[in-house]
């Protein structure tokens, strides 16, 4: 196929997929669960207003948000879902009123279809939709108003410091006072009522929640829907039919790799500039970022089987849960980020030949401001966490409470102004090169795109505010965390390597342009939309979710051909000439070949589809997806790209391997064992928890503290010191490299 009709479909896959998303994002605003400006009982007592809701949700964002438990599914997996939570909590207390008005009983102690008559009058009251539009007030029942007295009262007990509630705490890694005032978790509890309630309340006209009837609890009748399984079963078709035409189109299009490698290094005589030294130090930040955020991840995964300490170290008084699963989250993000930019960064004077100048004083520039971003913002997490904001400061310098987007909205802006630094620093180094029309021409567009992308979508990051409806919120959040995370960048990488491979006249610059402009085309065509496969059960209309079933199955299908993109790379590392030279980089790229298919393509599609993830949405079963493809694919790709810079940096001196052959597979197996041993039979023994009792029971303490479940999770030990072992190792090779114990004399 030829670059002028692939640029056509490039064109039209970006024009089509972002007016859909667009078009129903305005849906998701008309049609989210309405935010009432009064909440009255019966009567006509004020039980809370909409602020006091607006107020919460801040005071929820302030304490973790979702790093401590999760709403709506999206969050820590540790503590409950507070939404499931509250929803079944309030039933039970509805149904022992009724029990106890009618039959002098409790619920628990009346035969069956005694229970069963009082679960139909409990429906009809708390699936009706009873907020008034013309007024903006909602109104409930006297039970229901009585149930919201109480059940805030067991939160405040629970997140500040009564006595009693200590051993639940613990087992949900809660700090003690992790709110500091009373005033602060009624807000709470205003907040958690009202995403329960649009679990359970119908839509105006329609029989489904604004959640569609997630989560599972049979007391209010949230049942799968039939759209679920209409959509689950069309999106294994999409699945079936995109992997058969990916696989025809491959075997009739791929060429025979028969092209020879240079007897000699094709760039052995080129001269490395200033700029391009200038990102050594990024790579060396590269490295002690992944060894804190290694730290950051076994101290989180302790605090499940001991709560609030570390080996009987209190440490949760200094670093508590939601803050240490935030740093490690967060610093993931940002070393895997800077190794993709600093390897741009490094390779853009090479693509022109020419140094423009004070560049380098530029990539230092954008190192400085990289340092401040990342100790502001963990910094601002640890004193919003700690309480020691007011709401409105700690969202713009504290923690933001989305997980992902933690930091304040200060340090995103920052962030974003460093993005579009880093793309004014790219693109006047690769202008002089777009401005020749060379064969590579294509190939460097699509680079420069990609570029702008990676600066302009982290903006998404900014399309809410303090109190947006937490509906809208998590649309425009995973326009971050699904397209710039998981999207753009994943172009970017893909255009990085295929021009490294280029570069070294591994590939003909043609050939090059046209797989990654196809494979860009096959990749958009599926993830652009598939960001809807998020959206399923966050107060979306329906049609969001039969989007995202569909296009989120096409995600996968170029995943089925990994194979033969790690066939190729094992080839090249086999090679006995100067390729060997740059083997372990070449073997990060298998690694992200296998993690591609295993953790994105196959742990992605066990929790995509719908009557899937109604189920596990909110489970151990989502890390199992999030480590092995975070990780496994941009990790590994991150590590990759390092290597390959610290190679082509200093070609002559030959290496010591020793370290690097140890720490690549200590990381990867241990990465294995992680998962295999510990996170998914946790999660797979949750999920039969769900279907049968409901999601409040799979995340409750009763279930996740029974001994067998400790055992799995005392078992990661095993994958989580292996792979610590392995990035120990890797960081002390790298640093070798440097100091020269890496380097054979």
């Amino acid at each position: 196929m030829s670059p002028r009709k692939l640029w056509i479909g490039f064109l039209a896959v970006m024009t089509i997929s972002f007016a859909v998303l667009i078009y129903y994002g305005v849906e998701i605003y008309k049609e989210s669960p309405p935010v009432p400006e009064k909440v009255l009982s019966a009567d006509g007592t004020l039980l809370f207003t909409g602020q006091e809701i607006k107020d919460g949700q801040n005071v929820w964002q302030s304490m973790g948000g979702q790093e401590m438990g999760t709403i709506w599914g999206h969050g820590a997996y540790q503590a409950p879902d507070w939404s499931a939570d509250w929803l079944h909590r309030e039933a039970v207390f509805m149904l022992d009123k009724l029990a106890a008005r009618t039959y002098g009983k409790k619920y628990s102690e009346l035969p069956e279809e005694t229970q069963a008559s009082l679960k139909v009058l409990l429906q009809k009251e708390v699936r009706k939709n009873s907020y008034n539009v013309q007024t903006s007030t909602l109104t409930v029942s006297a039970d229901r108003a009585e149930a919201f007295q109480e059940i805030s009262h067991y939160y405040a007990s629970l997140f500040m410091d009564d006595p009693k509630m200590q051993k639940e705490r613990e087992a949900y890694s809660i700090p003690d006072n992790a709110l500091k005032s009373a005033d602060r978790a009624r807000l709470l509890g205003a907040f958690f009522f009202w995403t329960s309630w649009a679990c359970v309340t119908e839509r105006p006209g329609q029989e489904i929640t604004y959640t569609n009837n997630w989560p599972s609890e049979e007391l209010v009748g949230n049942h799968p829907t039939g759209s679920l399984l209409l959509w689950t079963g069309f999106s294994v078709i999409m699945l079936l039919a995109g992997i058969g035409w990916m696989v025809f189109y491959y075997a009739r299009k791929r060429e025979e790799a028969g092209d020879e490698l240079p007897v000699q290094f094709p760039l052995k005589d080129d001269v490395k500039t200033p700029s391009q030294r200038a990102t050594l130090k990024y790579f060396w930040i590269v490295s002690a970022l992944l060894l804190v955020q290694i730290l950051a991840g076994i101290i989180t995964a302790h605090y499940t089987v001991e709560g609030q300490a570390f080996f009987g170290v209190p440490l949760a008084k200094w670093l508590p849960y939601p803050l240490t699963r935030t740093w490690h989250i967060q610093i993931a993000i940002f070393w895997i980020a800077t190794s993709w930019l600093a390897t741009g960064l490094y390779y853009a004077p090479a693509i022109s030949g020419k140094e423009p100048k004070y560049q380098r004083a530029g990539v230092n520039f954008l190192f400085l401001a990289l340092l401040i971003v990342v100790t502001g913002s963990l910094a601002g997490q640890w004193m919003g966490i700690m309480q020691k904001m007011g709401l409105v400061t700690n969202f713009w310098f504290g923690h933001q409470g989305y997980e992902y987007v933690d930091l304040g909205r200060f340090w995103q802006i920052f962030l974003l102004i460093g993005l579009v630094i880093w793309l004014l620093l790219m693109g006047r180094a690769i202008l002089p090169a777009l401005r020749e029309k060379s064969e590579s021409r294509n190939l460097l567009i699509l680079f420069l795109i990609s570029s702008i992308a990676i600066a302009a979508f982290y903006g998404a990051g900014l399309m809410w505010g303090r109190q947006t409806n937490l509906a809208v919120a998590e649309y425009w959040r995973w326009w971050v965390v699904h397209l710039w995370v998981e999207g753009f960048f994943e172009v970017f990488a893909a255009v990085v390597t295929a021009f490294l491979f280029v570069r070294m006249q591994i590939i003909k610059a043609a050939t090059a342009t046209t797989a990654v402009l196809f494979s860009t085309i096959v990749f958009l065509s599926g993830g652009i939309l598939g960001t809807f496969h998020h959206l399923y059960f966050t107060g979306t209309p329906t049609a969001v979710m039969a989007l995202g079933a569909t296009f989120s199955a096409l995600e996968v299908v170029p995943l089925v051909l990994m194979g033969f993109e790690a066939w190729d790379n094992l080839r090249l590392s086999r090679a006995e000439n100067w390729i060997s030279r740059y083997r372990w980089p070449v073997n990060s790229f298998i690694a992200v070949a296998f993690w591609n298919l295993v953790g994105a393509g196959i742990f992605g599609f066990l929790i995509n589809p719908p009557i899937a993830l109604y189920y596990m949405q909110g489970l151990n079963t989502t890390p199992v997806h999030g480590h092995t493809a975070l990780f496994g694919v941009y990790g590994m790709l991150g590590i990759g790209l390092m290597l390959f810079v610290l190679r082509d940096m200093d070609r002559e001196p030959e290496w010591k391997e020793k370290y690097l052959k140890i720490g690549f597979w200590c990381i990867n197996i241990g990465l294995a064992l992680m998962v295999l041993l510990s996170i998914l039979p946790v999660g797979l023994a949750q999920t039969l928890a769900s279907v049968k009792s409901g999601l409040w029971y799979a995340r409750s303490a009763e279930f996740m503290q029974q001994p067998y479940i400790i055992t799995f999770k005392w078992l990661r030990m095993v994958g989580d010191t292996l792979f610590a072992a392995g990035a120990l190792a890797l960081v002390w090779f790298i640093f070798g490299l440097k100091g020269g114990w890496s380097i054979k004399k």
